[in-house]
């Protein structure tokens, strides 16, 4: 057990540590000043402008912002819908893969262009190669960008900037941020013993006679930006729990590191911009904070075992269902938790197979969605609740409530409160229906509490851009493919579209002078309400979920091991 716990300490240092490199470089780039890859990516930029005619110098308004990204993201799913459609004719094509269905290929291309990476299918026997690397592999750049660039707009309009230019935020993220770390990465990963090859599968002869054909294909570069861009979306069916896609120690290590590297980066980036580095750090340690004891609650559930299991064989052995023995019951845990924090979504083994513990912090993950959050989307959510901690706290003490020198009114308030419930009506309505219909509907495969777990998480997933899921759960039908559809593009895009009409109203309002009245936000007790606020709040929301799920789930395998033991 100590062991396990510290392996999980060496990630999280490492995850410390290069927050302020990273975070401190995403800022320099994003403020137009002088970084090391200038001389790279500066001509190859200034090319990309040319060849599309932006004028890259001039910032937009709101509209024109939230314009430019949804119509280039519908421009990008149309074109990816229709390579997916028609694969069957394209090139790079091995094994000779038809096209799937239209809402299968539909759900996919809603799911990577939204960055969700939501998976009803395992790639090696849906998807081309061509299908994976200049499709859905050209949405994991493209979709994280998307995600990086608002939220770079949400910090701007914050700290009373100009939003800036969709196009010119969406390229640097990817020249300067995706495109040079993931070359460097897919390079390690290559070496560490990760495949990279557009050879068909190799056919080996088993020992007792009979032919097997073992799926390979370019893997390596996939699986770089598919956690770096907290994609998730694996080129085989069980993701990062494949040995070739994740085939040892080290790079589970580098994995994980590198999929919680942004969003937690992007909280000191917000302090630079903002010049506050002390309140950047705060939100950072208290984010870190909730994040630890989900892994410790998820690691010591996994830990202690199924207890029915151990009272029939008489042993304390560690839950080992749907893990990776080379991973073990820690690991495995440390990123279940991790890849539901950052939105990421990639498993290195099966949620479905968690203990209770586990599946409670992994789902509370994806409901608050600031530990760490989605890709760029996540940072913009952890300040959502910390305006409405301005708002409440200020109303309490009898203070005029503001933040970073400008008031939080009504309307603030409102986009605020739209932001937050839309993901709650995502994920319960379509759940209630589901479970009202559970046999032509719902595809659950465990009775019980469980199975209302599966639907759950399913929906949680889809609508918090996650792309992971409790996978005993039949979800690749017409009634999946649509529903969460639906809750993928109102997970995505109505937030987004609020966030960025919220920083807009703060641009231009005018700073107000600090005064003693001012309440500061930049103090470990504001803090410590701000930590209060997000936990009350999702556990408001969500505690019948949890009732009803694994917290049940949990009694009444206490109670089964009773009556066994």
């Amino acid at each position: 057990m100590l062991l396990g716990f510290i392996q999980i300490a060496i990630v999280l240092a490492i995850l410390v540590a290069i927050t302020p490199l990273l975070g401190g470089y995403m800022a320099r780039v994003f403020l137009g000043q002088r970084t090391f890859l200038d001389p790279v990516m500066g001509p190859l930029e200034r090319l990309i402008y040319a060849l599309s005619g932006l004028r890259h110098q001039s910032p937009m308004t709101v509209w024109q912002y939230i314009r430019a990204v949804i119509f280039s993201n519908l421009i990008m799913g149309a074109f990816v819908f229709l390579i997916l459609m028609f694969q069957g004719i394209l090139p790079l094509n091995p094994t000779g893969l038809n096209a799937p269905s239209w809402d299968l290929a539909l759900h996919t291309a809603i799911s990577f262009v939204t960055n969700t990476n939501q998976q009803h299918y395992s790639g090696e026997t849906t998807y081309s190669y061509f299908s994976q690397m200049l499709a859905l592999g050209f949405l994991m750049f493209t979709s994280a960008g998307t995600g990086i660039a608002v939220a770079i707009a949400f910090i701007r309009g914050l700290t009373g900037r100009d939003l800036g230019n969709f196009y010119v935020d969406l390229t640097q993220s990817i020249t300067r941020i995706l495109l040079p770390i993931s070359l460097i990465g897919a390079v390690v990963l290559l070496a560490a013993g990760i495949p990279e090859t557009l050879a068909g599968p190799v056919t080996a002869i088993t020992l007792d006679d009979t032919t097997q054909y073992i799926a390979i294909g370019p893997v390596a570069h996939f699986e770089i930006i598919k956690e770096l861009g907290e994609n998730g979306g694996g080129f085989f069916g069980i993701n990062s729990a494949h040995p070739f896609e994740n085939p040892n120690n080290f790079t589970n290590l580098l994995e994980t590191v590198i999929m919680m590297a942004i969003p937690a980066s992007l909280i000191y980036t917000y302090g630079i911009i903002a010049g506050n580095t002390k309140q950047a750090w705060l939100l950072f340690w208290m984010v870190f904070v909730i994040f630890a004891a989900l892994i410790t609650v998820a690691a010591i559930g996994e830990y202690q075992g199924n207890p029915i299991v151990n009272s029939i064989l008489d042993t304390n052995a560690p839950n080992l269902e749907g893990k990776e023995v080379r991973f073990g019951a820690f690991l495995t845990a440390l990123w279940a938790v991790a890849t539901t924090g950052t939105m990421c979504g990639a498993v290195n083994g099966m949620h479905d197979s968690l203990m209770p513990n586990g599946g409670m912090a992994t789902m509370f993950n994806m409901f608050l969605q600031i530990v760490w959050g989605g890709q760029g989307t996540g940072t913009a959510y952890l300040f959502i609740f910390l305006i409405l901690t301005v708002f409440l706290t200020g109303l309490m003490v009898g203070r005029t409530p503001e933040f970073l020198g400008r008031k939080i009114e009504k309307r603030e308030i409102v986009l605020a409160s739209v932001i937050l419930l839309v993901h709650p009506i995502m994920i319960l309505i379509p759940g209630a229906i589901v479970i009202a219909f559970p046999d032509t509907l719902s595809g659950i495969t465990n009775p019980g509490f469980h199975g209302y777990s599966q639907v759950i998480y399913e929906y949680a997933s889809a609508a918090a851009n996650n792309g992971s899921g409790f996978e005993g759960l039949g979800d690749g039908t017409l009634w999946w493919n649509l529903s969460t559809s639906v809750a993928l593009l109102a997970g995505r895009y109505l937030p987004l579209i609020a966030l960025l009409l919220l920083a807009d109203g703060m641009a231009h309002k005018q700073p107000v002078p600090e005064t003693t009245g001012t309440l500061r936000t930049d103090t470990g007790l504001f803090t410590g309400i701000t930590a209060g606020v997000i936990l009350i709040l999702g556990a408001l929301t969500f505690l019948p979920v949890f009732a009803l799920g694994p917290i049940a789930e949990a009694f009444l395998i206490a109670r089964i091991a009773s009556g066994v033991a």
